[in-house]
This record gives structure tokens, C-alpha cells and sequence, in this order.
């Protein structure tokens, strides 16, 4: 009968102390994030959340910004849709045309090569692509392009929807990228960070169309080309998923960080006003690499 209360004793003991040091292990990186975010002289926003542990940490987490390219992400999230309802499959071919409508009235507006991120689908101008392809150029080296593409086909009220399905009710995407009379009205793609990191979750947890389509998405997330603001102080064999933005005064980086096949946690962090771009996806990097160092503490 002691021996037994003993135990019980003892594991009560234990849990405390684990508790206890987790408590303390995010109480210091919060204190260590928020000497990042000090330092970069603008507005960082984060939203973390480890899936296995339930670890969690937020900052400006509601605070709204321009989206700039983490709203491709949304866009690939309808094209998957519409493709698993059959609306079209992902290996259908479309003529590529440099000629978009503004939301604001309807004026006929065309894409700079120079001001892109990205030369295939340009190459396809009057030639044929197909639609995994415009997708993955979308992601992976951000083509704008293949995003006014894709919105164009989709639409973005449907993306709005599905969003708002999966709880993220606060993100706007409302448009194409470089219609500037929309811009010229204030009619912006917007998010925040927890939003971001809802969307991410859906994709991560496969909850969102099916296991296999969000599969799909992971991989293309896998495949990015940009690697200079989550990624790049975490080791080689950590495998982050991700999706970048930058415009002028603009750095974002949105991701799910595998430690191991098994164990993913999602990270989002998005600036605004930070001097230079430089100095903001250092402090990007910075904060992500605080974050994998507590977590495999």
C-alpha cells in the first residue's frame, strides 16, 4: 500500500516537473522572440503551433497585412478543390494568355516579365500548359502569372468560401496580383498570421478535400524555391513546406516544419515595416530558428 502511494506520489512529482520545465522552456522563448522582434524596428507577426505537442506561441497574431504571395497558397487550395469535384482535372491544358481584367472595372491590364518571379509560363504565351504545372510554378518560384491564371479560373469568391469553410474568416483574397487600379482603390489581398496558420493546419492534418490532394499540396510546399527566411538556419534534414511574400516593406514566410516525418509543427511569421528586406527575412530566420532549437530541447 506505501509502495503503491509512493508511486503515485512520484508521478505526480514527475508530471509537475515536466510541466513545469515546458512552462519555462516557453516562457524563455517567448522572452528571446520578443528581443527579435525589438530589434527589427517594424511589425513582426507569429503564430506557432506543434502538432504533437501541443506547444503553442503567438505575437500580433490578429494583426491584418498586406498577403502578397501567401495568398497563393488559398489559390492552390480551390484548384485542388475544383479539380477533386471535377470541375476539371489538374492535368487538363489551357492556352496561356497575358491579359487580365481589374475588379475595379473591368479595364484589360497584361504582366511584366521584369516584374516576375518566374520565365516558363511566359515562354508558354499562345502555347498550352497544364493546370499541376501552373500550380507548381505558382508555389515554388511564386509566378505571378500562374496565379492570375488560376484566380481567373476559379474565382476568388470560390477561394474565399473554402476559406471561410476552414475557418479562416479574416483572409482576403480578392484579386489578382498587379491589377493597380484595385490597388489604387485599396482593394488588397490581407491576412494574418493566424489564419495563415489555420489554412496551413487544414493542409497538414489532410482536413481539408482529401488526404491525397493535401498530400500533393505538401509536396509542391516541399518543392520551394526561396529558402532564406523559415528554412535557412534549420538543419538540411528538416523538411519545411512552405510558401514566401514579399513586396515593398513586406516579408512573410508561412510553413509546416517537419522534425521528423511524424512530428510537424506550423510556423507563420509575417513583417511589416522592417527597414530593409534583408533585415527582415534575418529576423524571419532568426525567429524560426529559435523556435526548432526549443523544440528539440
Amino acid at each position: 500500500m506505501i509502495s503503491q502511494l509512493l508511486i503515485v506520489i512520484l508521478g505526480i512529482a514527475a508530471m509537475n516537473f515536466n510541466c513545469s520545465a515546458q512552462t519555462n522552456k516557453m516562457v524563455k522563448l517567448q522572452a528571446d522572440i520578443k528581443q527579435v522582434m525589438a530589434r527589427s524596428g517594424g511589425t513582426i507577426a507569429i503564430a506557432f503551433e506543434d502538432l504533437v505537442t501541443g506547444d503553442s506561441l503567438f505575437n500580433n497574431e490578429k494583426v491584418p497585412m498586406h498577403a502578397a504571395s501567401t495568398m497563393k497558397t488559398p489559390v492552390m487550395i480551390e484548384v485542388f478543390k475544383q479539380a477533386q469535384a471535377d470541375t476539371f482535372s489538374l492535368s487538363d491544358s489551357i492556352v496561356i494568355k497575358n491579359e487580365f481584367k481589374s475588379i475595379v472595372d473591368g479595364s484589360r491590364f497584361s504582366l511584366k516579365f521584369d516584374d516576375d518571379s518566374d520565365d516558363l509560363v511566359y515562354k508558354h504565351i499562345g502555347k498550352k500548359m497544364n493546370l499541376y504545372d501552373l500550380v507548381f510554378q505558382m508555389i515554388t518560384v511564386s509566378s505571378n502569372f500562374a496565379t492570375n491564371i488560376l484566380i481567373d479560373l476559379v474565382s476568388a469568391q470560390n477561394i474565399m468560401k473554402t476559406m471561410e469553410s476552414i475557418g479562416a474568416r479574416h483572409i482576403k483574397v480578392l484579386r489578382g496580383v498587379e491589377d493597380l487600379k484595385a490597388y489604387e482603390h485599396g482593394l488588397n489581398n490581407t491576412t494574418d498570421a493566424y489564419d495563415m496558420l489555420l489554412i496551413l493546419k487544414a493542409i497538414a492534418l489532410k482536413k481539408v478535400i482529401s488526404a491525397e490532394a493535401c498530400d500533393q499540396m505538401i509536396n509542391i510546399l516541399l518543392n520551394q524555391k526561396f529558402k532564406n527566411k523559415i528554412p535557412a538556419r534549420l538543419p538540411a534534414t528538416v523538411k519545411v513546406a512552405h510558401k514566401t511574400g514579399s513586396i515593398a516593406g513586406i516579408e512573410h514566410d508561412a510553413a509546416i516544419v517537419y522534425l521528423t516525418p511524424d512530428h510537424p509543427y506550423l510556423l507563420v511569421v509575417l513583417t511589416m515595416g522592417i527597414e530593409s528586406p534583408k533585415q527582415a527575412q534575418e529576423a524571419i530566420a532568426r525567429i524560426s530558428e529559435l523556435i526548432y532549437l526549443a523544440q528539440i530541447q
